[in-house]
C-alpha cells in the first residue's frame, strides 16, 4: 500500500472527476468507471481510515451501518430495490483500492455471475 491519496480521496476533494449520484457528510456514491452490472456505483466513506470492510466493522460500525442505508436507498432509485452489495478484501479477492468502499450491483443479474 501506498501513502499517497486513494482514488477515492481524490475524486472526494475533487481533484479527479466522478459521476456522483450520492453524498454525506461521511459517505459519497459514484458510478464506477468500468460496470460490471447495467447499474454499478460504488459507495465509499469519506474516511481513509479503513482498508477493507472488516477494519469499517471493528473501528466504526455506524458508519458501516450508513454505507449499508446509502447503498440501499441508491437501490432503490436505480435497480427497484433489488441489489448485490459487495466488499472485496484483499488483492486476491480483487481488491484494488484499499479504501473501503461497496459495490451496489444491480440491473438484471443472474445466479452465478459475480462483479469485480
Amino acid at each position: 500500500m501506498s501513502d499517497s491519496p486513494s482514488i477515492f480521496t481524490k475524486i472526494i476533494a475533487r481533484e479527479i472527476p466522478a459521476d456522483i449520484v450520492f453524498e454525506s457528510d461521511a459517505v459519497i456514491a459514484f458510478r464506477d468507471i468500468a460496470p460490471q452490472a447495467p447499474v454499478h456505483l460504488l459507495v465509499v466513506p469519506k474516511t481513509e481510515e479503513f482498508a477493507n470492510v472488516t477494519e469499517l466493522a471493528a473501528g466504526n460500525p455506524a458508519l458501516l451501518a450508513e454505507l449499508v442505508s446509502v447503498a440501499q436507498s441508491l437501490a432503490d432509485e436505480y435497480a427497484g430495490g433489488q441489489y448485490r452489495l459487495i466488499f472485496n478484501t484483499g488483492e486476491n479477492a480483487g481488491q484494488t483500492v484499499f479504501h473501503v468502499h461497496a459495490h451496489v450491483l444491480g440491473g438484471n443479474l443472474e445466479e452465478g455471475t459475480l462483479g469485480h
